[in-house]
């Protein structure tokens, strides 16, 4: 069974709060409006019988008899019953509470002060409003009844729920079938982003389509894709790494073990010459080994140099004179320092994994009694620096520049015992830096000559350079 995806609950919820609650509130401050101006309509009602009432009384005049009585209708009475036809009426009523003049419905029993009362009656299903007071008359004290059907401000008050809270009621329910059904259309493309990329394979990293994307989303899917790229950039460079590895481990361990079945077979007065070959070449296969860890760590931590990190050079430079100055000693090498203290924006650590590869490579390919020089310095608008490497070596010719920068490239008739990695390894982590290695000639025109732009800090101090010899 195929479950259903369902829409992503936050934000169909946000936009459903956002959109039908201005729609109920205005319904709810539609039937207040409505309220009140029934209401009003109410108290104008009651004003307007309230004047009536006394008109009313005065009315009230001596028939044929003494017993009779008669009605003489003010002006203002016969407009107010011809403009209410058979929904206006009146009564006059007695002490004991009948009707001697008027209509009968309007019998009850007189009120005990002479203040003004209101009541509504329903009949026939029309409701009145009445008024009723106790008066004195020219004939005495009569109980005068006003009653008044014709405006039906009064019933919209009394079936407010009906007129005005039930139609508000159905249409926010129909306003919430159209919005949810208009707010799921319109995320129907995020169902299908989610679709897309839940379907995949974790081997399939290719770039999601922008068609039918709107325009809403597609800030979404093109960060998505620009994630996929970084991620099938980084596994991509893993899976060259593990064959590079590979490839390069197969040949040194296979002589390791040809040498020592060798050296196994040979009598132990033959073994002093085997013996040397078999440590150096156990040397050169653990110093590949780390030099394919070192280029591992580099590929991960490239990309999460911090931007407010910083490395002072010239300590990064006279680490790295300490830790091969015996192995030029040992060739015969001129190894030396020009200076400065510079801050510079970078790791620390991959900086000093640049610099002490790039030494590294100078010394085994520079030739015994050379010089191999470092230096460091702050460029003249003070925003860069810069960190050379050079040597005085048989050098590279110009046109295998670009090449000695790739993994295990080795220049036809070099010298030395090197894997390859040393220079990429240092390009690589010249771009993490958002720099790069820039080739040239050594000094004199002779050797090779390696230089890295830097982002300086400003607050770099400036002094005079140093020599370390």
């Amino acid at each position: 069974m195929r479950v259903r995806p369902q829409v992503p609950g936050g934000i169909q919820r946000r936009l459903l709060l956002l959109l039908l609650l201005p729609l109920l509130g205005l319904a709810l401050l539609n039937t207040w409006f409505d309220y009140r101006l029934a209401d009003s309509a109410a108290i104008q009602q009651d004003r307007q019988l309230l004047t009536l009432v006394p008109q009313l009384a005065d009315a009230v005049q001596h028939g044929p008899t003494d017993a009779a009585l008669n009605l003489n209708l003010s002006a203002d009475l016969r407009d107010f019953m011809g403009s209410r036809g058979a929904r206006g009426a009146y009564a006059i009523l007695n002490e004991e509470g009948h009707v001697v003049a008027g209509e009968e419905w309007l019998r009850d029993y007189p009120p005990d002060t002479h203040e003004p009362e209101f009541s509504s009656q329903e009949l026939r299903g029309v409701v009145y409003r009445i008024v009723t007071q106790r008066v004195n008359t020219s004939m005495g004290e009569f109980t005068v009844r006003l009653a008044d059907g014709a405006s039906p401000t009064w019933q919209r008050l009394r079936r407010l729920w009906i007129k005005v809270l039930l139609p508000n009621v159905l249409l926010a329910v129909l306003a919430y079938a159209a919005v949810q059904w208009a707010v799921r259309r319109a995320l129907r493309p995020l169902l299908a982003v989610k679709e897309a990329v839940q379907g995949r394979s974790p081997r399939d990293l290719s770039a999601l389509a922008l068609d039918a994307i709107p325009e809403e989303v597609q800030p979404l899917v093109v960060a998505l894709n620009h994630l996929f790229g970084l991620v099938n950039d980084q596994a991509e460079s893993q899976r060259r790494f593990v064959a590079d590895a590979a490839h390069q481990l197969r040949t040194p361990l296979a002589a390791l073990q040809a040498q020592v079945e060798a050296l196994a077979a040979l009598p132990a007065a033959a073994r002093g010459e085997p013996l040397q070959r078999l440590r150096d070449a156990t040397r050169r296969t653990s110093q590949l080994v780390q030099q394919l860890l070192t280029l591992s760590r580099v590929e991960a931590a490239g990309a999460l140099v911090a931007p407010t990190a910083t490395a002072e050079l010239k300590t990064l430079c006279e680490d790295v004179l300490e830790l091969h100055l015996e192995a030029a000693t040992l060739r015969h090498i001129d190894f030396g320092l020009e200076v400065v203290p510079v801050s510079v924006r970078g790791d620390a650590w991959l900086l000093r994994e640049m610099l002490s590869n790039l030494v590294d490579n100078a010394i085994r390919y520079s030739h015994s009694g050379g010089c191999v020089t470092v230096r460091c310095g702050l460029a003249e608008d003070r925003l860069g620096a810069w960190l050379v490497v050079e040597d005085d070596g048989p050098g590279v010719p110009a046109s295998e520049w670009p090449n000695i920068l790739r993994r295990f490239y080795r220049s036809a008739g070099s010298g030395g015992d090197g894997s390859g990695l040393g220079l990429a390894i240092a390009d690589e982590i010249a771009h993490a830096h958002h720099s790069q290695l820039l080739l040239g000639t050594g000094p004199n025109g002779r050797g090779l000559s390696v230089r890295v732009p830097l982002q300086a800090v400003p607050e770099s101090p400036k002094q005079g350079p140093t020599d370390h010899d």
